[in-house]
């Protein structure tokens, strides 16, 4: 899911994506971040240059709650977060049984393996790029057992990405 330095510049993007990802972010109203992915995040999208690449996103990312998973994350500056120090799985399902919209991870390996592990992750929307990395960070690492899905979609966009919709199965 990223390369050996954590580098996404791999990811292909473009109309298309984008617009399925305009079209994803109305069902949205929570973001989850790892610590690096939300420094990566945090460091981008409240910038003039993130405006500039894309304003409904943009506005989407600044203005959509967050939250971080962090053991060492002191403080989180960007507008609408609030960092929480341990995964507890009582606390998240309290928060996915509130009214509202769906909860997003983007990235996040570690906290999409977390979640895994504790069944606490509904459904997984993985893109597919075409291209091998060869090194870099899984995205599910260390899990213990072993995790159902039942594929609901596929999405062929015309840049070569392929996206894969599942939903956890419960064993």
């Amino acid at each position: 899911m990223a390369g050996p330095n954590g580098e996404i510049d791999w990811f292909l993007w473009n109309e298309e994506t984008a617009q399925y990802a305009k079209d994803l972010a109305k069902s949205i109203d929570t973001i989850l971040f790892g610590r690096v992915t939300y420094e990566l995040m945090a460091n981008f999208w409240p910038t003039p240059a993130a405006d500039s690449e894309d304003p409904v996103i943009t506005q989407y990312m600044n203005d959509t709650a967050k939250i971080v998973f962090s053991k060492t994350l002191e403080k989180a500056d960007w507008k609408n977060t609030r960092v929480i120090r341990e995964i507890n799985s009582e606390e998240i399902l309290k928060m996915k049984q509130q009214p509202g919209k769906n909860m997003v991870i983007y990235g996040s390996g570690g906290l999409v393996s977390s979640l895994t592990q504790l069944g606490l992750i509904d459904d997984y929307r993985i893109f597919v790029n075409p291209v091998i990395l060869g090194q870099g960070k899984p995205l599910f690492k260390d899990l213990k057992d072993r995790h159902k899905l039942k594929l609901i979609n596929s999405t062929i966009f015309k840049n070569g990405v392929v996206l894969l919709h599942y939903q956890a199965l419960t064993t």
